[in-house]
């Protein structure tokens, strides 16, 4: 961002080496425009540093979401996904229908009727 300042005061530099002055049309219009420069410089410069905080936010609401996440999720491997990949297949007859169901299916009371 150091080389835009650099530019504009060269330019600014330029204006008073060659005698510009505001008293003609020209050198106003030149000046004019070497001082919008420097404001485009300003914002640039400021948008970068909002950029850069914008960017640091969004990495911490990232970690704290992964964190969240774990916690809610409790998932810290591939076992919580697999639970059976661990059992050889001799253990599961293939004629037989495996239901899986949670420990809180078994503390439900069934509905009367």
């Amino acid at each position: 961002m150091e080389y835009l300042y650099q530019k504009v005061s060269y330019l600014k530099g330029l204006a008073e080496g060659l005698g510009i002055e505001e008293e003609s049309k020209e050198g106003k219009l030149l000046l004019h425009i070497i001082d919008a420069l420097e404001d485009f410089a300003d914002v640039i410069d400021e948008l970068i540093e909002d950029y850069k905080d914008l960017e640091q936010y969004v990495e911490y609401i990232d970690e704290d979401l992964t964190d969240i996440e774990d916690e809610l999720y409790e998932l810290d491997d591939e076992e919580d996904y697999y639970p059976y990949e661990d059992f050889d297949d001799d253990y599961f007859d293939e004629n037989f229908d495996y239901v899986d169901f949670d420990s809180d299916d078994l503390e439900e009371e069934p509905d009367e009727e």
